[in-house]
């Protein structure tokens, strides 16, 4: 997941969640009545042709159940738009005989945050397959109980789906987005069981002029299934869609409301409301589906079709999009299969939410769900080097793109199987989120997308984030990843000063593992052989069933040593499990790129706090341990009003402080509550935290290839 937080107001790093925002690939196992989601397979990856056409141009098949496991069915229907509710039904053919239990997950796979998605539950009732209704009692916060009863079951309930992010539901009448685990509950006990799910469209509100309403009657909605299936069945790509030229958009309202899903169809038309079916509950709940108007282009590379849907309004140059995104895909399916160059998927979905403001997203196991402002789009006019607010976009596509790899198959032991009702610890992330936001912007340069001196201004960037916050040197990434349940979800104005960043600091960890790996190997070796034995060992084989487990909680030092040859225990414990400075400035001197601190343009002086306007007043959002202002005793949620008699805002106290010298003291007034104070401020000189980077055009003949090496520029 990446994160749309934005880090100059966390001061822990450059990688955001909108709202925002993570996995398997063996045979789903029974649910052991705790609420946990056993591992399941997708394909084998290397099988690229079958019955002589290329994967990508087939539909994803899907091996029948045993003739005694019956699948559970699930119906979804938008049912009152206006009203942000889904309607689901859950139908059990073989209830548990001592009483079924049915739960709502606590959370999403790859955003780590008991979300109590059961919040949302509107109302809930259960029946017989006769239409009997029988009583359900709710024993604990997510969980319902039926009474014994022969099958089958039937669960229906109402969910409010009115949160916009990429890790719940939203439904209105412009479109509809559903996260599997914030809408469908789980029979406990039944999680190895195929399931099937019928999605229906929404219903025109009689005099609505086809606006999406309340579902009339059962039959009525029936009808309109079956009219909007076969509309929906002429509605295809075809054999151009593979070309980037070829886009599609829908419109008319209902009628023109499409679906956009990686999960594999059983008698749905190609985009359209039907019949959809997967292996197991894992699998149902790691397909999200967007319904509604939205368009689509395509493009084929390493063997599979990728698709992006563009939902929302916006003036995308999709041609341009999906160039970019081929030459970016291209270069991750390269880094873990240079031989073979296959993904390991035969289908693969960005699914884009286009707002005004907005950023983050959220992997699957063949697809992606994100959310961007349309500003992030290209447009038409868009230069060769991609603006700042494209570039920013195509790192979030990375980011998650490189999440199928790490962390939808390779995954921390700690994860298999996923507790959906309780906290899966692990201090794996700086792995699997930070080595994944280090890749993200690094695979940008080497596909070419953008040039060596963007990459760098982004890397600057990122670690001009992570000096700024004084939690680097306080909390390890380790221990950030540990804690992400309670901390890096849930952060304060305190937390700039407490907390680091698996995201962001684990990036530069992986920096640094990285350049000492290439260095100290001249180049024979580096973190990439790292990821490569990773998904050999914990990927790749899960595929077909020949590895059971992912990484252990110590066993990454020991797969590192494997795959490089290098003892880097020393580094790996001061790094990733301690807060020793990164000695980023010499490591990246060996690869001939220039490593400069400095104040940037704050001045020469400083409060050392953050400041933000909240409803047009100077607030202080973190005061910096050990600065200026906590010093003088100011402190987050202060409003400044005055410095030395006069009004300020900020722009004149930014003037003010460009007239000082370190040391000077300055007479502030506030703020506290409704209670005015008065502290006297002594000014410091602003600390060293900006960086800049550039390439070393004098730089010996070995940094140079192991610069061209390392950006493959």
């Amino acid at each position: 997941m990446r994160h749309g937080i934005d880090p100059a107001t966390i001061g822990v790093g450059a990688k955001r969640d909108a709202g925002v925002d993570r996995r398997t690939c063996r045979p789903g196992r029974d649910s052991d009545h705790s609420g946990r989601v056993g591992p399941q397979h997708t394909r084998e990856d290397d099988k690229a042709m079958k019955d002589g056409k290329p994967a990508s141009q087939q539909q994803t098949s899907i091996p029948a159940p045993a003739p005694t496991a019956t699948p559970l069915r699930y119906r979804v229907t938008p049912v009152d738009p206006d009203a942000h509710q889904f309607e689901v039904e859950l139908e059990v053919a073989e209830p548990d005989p001592h009483g079924q239990r049915v739960t709502m997950p606590a959370w999403t796979p790859g955003s780590y945050l008991i979300r109590e998605f059961a919040r949302h539950v509107v109302s809930i009732d259960a029946r017989t397959a006769s239409g009997r209704r029988i009583p359900l009692t709710k024993i604990d916060k997510a969980t319902w109980q039926a009474p014994a009863c022969a099958g089958p079951l039937q669960i229906r309930y109402r969910v409010h789906a009115h949160d916009l992010s990429v890790r719940g539901a939203h439904l209105d009448a412009e479109h509809g987005f559903f996260n599997g685990s914030s809408l469908l509950m789980q029979a406990v006990g039944h999680d190895s069981r195929a399931c099937e799910l019928l999605l229906k469209p929404p219903v025109p509100r009689a005099g609505s002029g086809g606006r999406a309403g309340r579902e009339p009657t059962r039959a009525t909605a029936g009808e309109a299934a079956a009219r909007t299936a076969g509309r929906m069945a002429g509605k295809t790509l075809g054999k151009a869609a593979a070309k980037d030229s070829d886009t599609h958009s829908s419109s008319g309202g209902p009628a023109g409301w499409r679906v956009a899903t990686t999960m594999p169809r059983a008698g749905a038309p190609e985009y359209g409301f039907g019949l959809y079916r997967a292996r197991d509950y894992a699998e149902l709940i790691d397909h999200p589906v967007e319904m509604g108007e939205f368009t689509l282009a395509s493009f084929d590379v390493g063997g599979a079709r990728h698709e992006i849907a563009l939902t929302g309004r916006h003036d995308a140059d999709t041609r341009r999009l999906c160039r970019d995104l081929r030459r970016l895909c291209a270069a991750h399916i390269r880094l873990f299969e240079p031989r073979r160059a296959r993904a390991p998927f035969e289908r693969y979905l960005f699914q884009v939410f286009v707002v005004g403001d907005g950023y983050g997203g959220l992997e699957h196991r063949s697809s992606t769900s994100l959310i961007c402002a349309r500003r992030e789009l290209p447009w038409k006019g868009e230069p060769k080097e991609p603006s700042e607010d494209y570039r920013s976009f195509l790192g979030l596509a990375s980011h998650e793109y490189f999440h199928a790899w790490n962390v939808k198959r390779i995954r921390p032991a700690a994860f298999i199987p996923y507790d959906l009702q309780n906290e899966d610890y692990t201090r794996l992330l700086w792995i699997f989120e930070g080595f994944t936001s280090y890749y993200d912007d690094l695979m940008l340069v080497r596909s070419g997308v953008i040039g060596v001196d963007a990459y760098l201004q982004v890397l600057a960037r990122t670690i001009s984030g992570v000096q700024r916050a004084p939690g680097h040197e306080v909390q390890s990434v380790a221990e950030s990843s540990f804690d992400a349940w309670i901390k890096f979800y849930r952060q304060d104005e305190n937390s700039p000063n407490a907390l680091a960043s698996y995201y962001a600091k684990g990036s530069l960890v992986a920096l640094a593992l990285d350049l000492e790996i290439r260095t100290r190997t001249d180049g024979r070796r580096s973190l990439d052989d790292v990821m490569r034995l990773m998904w050999q060992r914990y990927g790749r084989k899960a595929l077909t069933g020949g590895a059971d487990g992912g990484l252990g909680e110590d066993g990454f030092p020991s797969l590192l040593a494997e795959a490089t040859g290098l003892r880097l225990d020393r580094q790996i414990r001061a790094w990733a499990y301690g807060t020793d400075r990164l000695p980023l400035s010499a490591l990246l001197r060996r690869v001939g790129v220039r490593f400069a601190s400095g104040a940037g343009d704050q001045g020469p002086t400083t409060l050392g706090v953050r400041l933000a306007e909240r409803h047009g007043q100077l607030t202080i959002t973190t005061a910096y341990n050990g600065q200026a202002a906590e010093r003088a005793g100011l402190s987050a949620g202060d409003v400044l009003i005055a410095a030395d008699g006069l009004r300020v805002d900020e722009k004149t106290l930014k003037a003010l402080l460009a007239r000082r010298r370190p040391g000077e003291r300055l007479r502030v007034h506030g703020f506290r509550r409704d209670e005015l104070i008065e502290r006297e401020v002594v000014l410091q000189a602003p600390l060293p935290t900006e960086t800049k980077l550039s390439v070393h055009e004098k730089a010996g003949t070995a940094a140079r290839a192991l610069r061209r090496d390392w950006l493959g520029r």
